[in-house]
């Protein structure tokens, strides 16, 4: 099943996808309000809808929202090990055995969540706009204290994602020992739709799925992996996510970037002047094969406001 959230009349509207086509739920259904079990609830949903939809919408007509809103939260995860690599050395940094015990993230903004065709303004004060090529995993049912085989189950479905980072940002702060914060708070776009578990299966490779990952920007194409290369599986990171506490529904979860996904990973191996960060205009498509494809434009930012007036 594909499950999708869009606009319709200045209204948040959630539905079944079949074929090019949206077959709706009422207003007010929300996506979120079908994540309570282990999907249950969606499969009868979707059964109802695709035999009686209460409207149809043309897919291409509508402008897709993330499927979760605004999610409880956002967890973005560093579970490939070429993208880690390569980052580290940037910095003249080995890999650290810790990356192998632990599967670490960082917290994002849930209020900074976007859709498919969303503008991507550049934050105030960054000139090092890079995009990241990620899968996302949305929770599907609340668990806490879980196991690796128990928390994939908690899995309701999975999108691509976009970890949009500003690297100067980044950088600075991470100097300080409290990274990303503002680097990457500014937008994190999920989409276009909710793919389920089941569509996937077919796929199962490794610790993962075998879905090719590529990513564009103004139609060049800059990356490509699989999914399949994952260090750390989905159940590991929900598992680790929910230690000594609780993983709720629409949580989140971020694979982190996939070998290439990213211009950092990029500019380092292959110099700035082929692959130079974002500018206003450029457009980035993220395409995750079964998943979908996302796309999104950078546009101009606002001006950097200082945070206090300058000595004299």
């Amino acid at each position: 099943m594909r499950w999708a959230t869009f606009r319709e009349s200045d209204r948040e509207r959630v539905g079944l996808i079949v074929d090019d086509r949206i077959h709706a739920l009422e207003p007010g259904a929300k996506l979120l309000d079908l994540l309570e079990d282990e999907g249950r609830k969606l499969a009868g949903f979707a059964d109802m809808s695709s035999r009686d939809p209460f409207e149809v919408f043309e897919l291409s007509a509508v402008a897709l929202l993330p499927p979760v809103s605004r999610p409880p939260s956002v967890r973005d995860f560093y579970a490939f090990e070429q993208h880690v690599r390569t980052a580290r050395q940037r910095r003249g940094l080995e890999m650290d055995p810790d990356w192998y015990e632990l599967p670490v993230f960082y917290f994002s903004n849930p209020a900074a969540v976007i859709g498919d065709g969303a503008d991507v303004p550049i934050p105030p004060g960054s000139s090092e706009l890079d995009f990241e090529l990620e899968v996302a995993a949305i929770v599907g049912l609340e668990g806490s204290n879980l196991d690796p085989a128990t928390a994939e189950r908690h899995i309701a479905g999975y999108c691509v994602m976009n970890d949009w980072s500003a690297r100067d940002l980044q950088r600075r702060e991470m100097k300080l020992s409290m990274g990303p914060v503002k680097g990457k708070d500014f937008a994190t776009s999920v989409g276009p739709w909710l793919t389920t578990p089941d569509e996937l299966e077919p796929y199962r490779s490794g610790r993962a799925f075998d879905l090719t990952m590529t990513a564009t920007v103004n139609g060049v194409e800059y990356s490509r992996a699989s999914l399949a290369d994952i260090y750390w599986s989905f159940g590991e990171m929900l598992a680790y996510a929910s230690r000594g506490t609780t993983l709720v529904p629409g949580d989140v979860i971020g694979s982190g970037t996939c070998g290439t996904g990213c211009i950092l990973e990029l500019s380092l191996v292959h110099g700035s002047e082929a692959y130079p960060w974002l500018k206003p205009g450029d457009e980035v498509t993220l395409d995750v094969e079964h998943l979908g494809r996302l796309t999104n434009r950078v546009v101009e930012g606002p001006p950097l406001t200082p945070l206090r007036e300058p000595a004299e």
